[in-house]
């Protein structure tokens, strides 16, 4: 089969339910391997399995050199994969401990939001700094199979908004929504302002504005992976409620409109080219592992090329490495005014993980550089 062939089955495919077969014949494509007549020989999958949504995110892959003090935890049900993708299935793994999550005397309290969407619920870190005076407000996007636990556990971010006195919301992906909990950024529904998780993202961030004094022009967003791409997805969409983006191992908005053109971009860095908000492009810090086996690294150069959209900016690249860990790229995109509206951090030798994250928490590599604190750092420059 042509390539064009290919893609229009495996569309065909998802179409019907018939996911796992649509990932393999994209799988073998990918690979360059012989194709032969799928449909001919494409059989009928089970009621149960046509209801299940698409799992559009993956275990880590770390493929760096290990060191004695390197840990990185994936899920402990990883054989339960879909073919070919290293898709994660349900986390099952002991929940960290609170003492992983929040320094000593703050809070992470419980929320919900909803709207004709939906809801979803979320949990929020109140440092101990906070009397009422208006502080930045920081989104956090999980990947799939995390909780907001397990991410605020993996990167450390309530302790270093401890240090800085500022709000983190972690929204929850529900199991109903994806079954492995993946933000679902590549469906065109979910993409849109206004309507689908975006509108529940953005209603539970003015929802905590409401709630608690937040300084409206200090609100950002990040993600990792899937919340990744939704992350970039809000700042496509909502750049007038972020004051930045926060891209760690995810795909620029628009990259993919269905699974299969979702696979593609994911292994090669398919997709359009841009997809621009309206409004000025969101000042935007992006991490990616030039190693990273499930997005390409091609997808963070691509996030690049969005952000800046028609800025002019001139370019500052950095060369240095973690002592004892990974060496790193850091270009910094200066606009005619001389600030840095673009970080693009590409991180050598480091796989599908959040880099210099706690090995409390999944997807993590602890090896460096700290993502959770050059990104706070970054947000609050803008």
């Amino acid at each position: 089969m042509l390539k064009l062939d290919i893609v229009r089955e495996a569309t065909r495919l998802t179409r019907s339910g018939q996911l796992v077969e649509a990932t393999a014949l994209l799988q073998r494509m990918l690979r360059g391997e012989h194709t032969p007549d799928i449909a001919a020989r494409t059989t009928q999958r089970s009621t149960a399995t046509k209801r299940k949504p698409p799992i559009i995110d993956a275990k880590p892959d770390v493929t760096a050199r290990r060191s004695p003090r390197r840990t990185v935890r994936p899920p402990l049900d990883l054989a339960k994969n879909l073919p070919g993708l290293g898709l994660g299935g349900p986390l099952r793994r002991a929940p960290p401990s609170m003492a992983d999550i929040v320094p000593d005397g703050t809070r992470f309290v419980e929320g919900s939001y909803g709207n004709a969407a939906g809801s979803r619920t979320y949990r929020l870190f109140i440092p101990s700094g906070y009397h009422g005076q208006a502080i930045p407000l920081v989104i956090m996007l999980h990947g799939c199979t995390q909780s907001p636990e397990d991410f605020a556990a993996g990167t450390r971010m309530n302790f270093i908004a401890e240090e800085q006195t500022c709000f983190v919301a972690y929204p929850a992906q529900r199991a109903e929504a994806n079954h492995a909990k993946c933000w679902n950024w590549f469906r065109p529904a979910d993409q849109q302002r206004g309507g689908g998780e975006p509108s529940l993202i953005a209603g539970i961030t003015r929802q905590i504005m409401r709630d608690h004094s937040v300084d409206p022009q200090r609100v950002y967003i990040a993600g990792l992976s899937a919340g990744a791409a939704a992350a970039a997805v809000m700042g496509s969409t909502y750049g007038d409620l972020y004051a930045a983006v926060g891209i760690h191992s995810g795909l620029a908005c628009g990259a993919a409109t269905d699974l299969p053109s979702a696979l593609m971009a994911m292994k090669q860095g398919g997709g359009p080219e841009a997809m621009p908000g309206k409004g000025p492009p969101v000042p935007t810090i992006v991490f990616h592992g030039d190693r990273d086996n499930t997005v390409h690294s091609k997808n963070g150069d691509r996030i690049v090329r969005q952000s800046i959209g028609g800025t002019s900016t001139t370019a500052k690249v950095q060369r240095r490495r973690v002592p004892g860990g990974h060496a790193y790229t850091r270009t910094v995109h200066v606009d005619a005014g001389g600030r840095g509206v673009l970080e693009h951090w590409e991180i050598h030798g480091a796989g599908h993980a959040w880099s210099g994250g706690s090995p409390a928490g999944s997807y993590t590599d602890p090896d460096g550089p700290d993502a959770t604190r050059e990104m706070l750092r970054f947000f609050l420059e803008h």
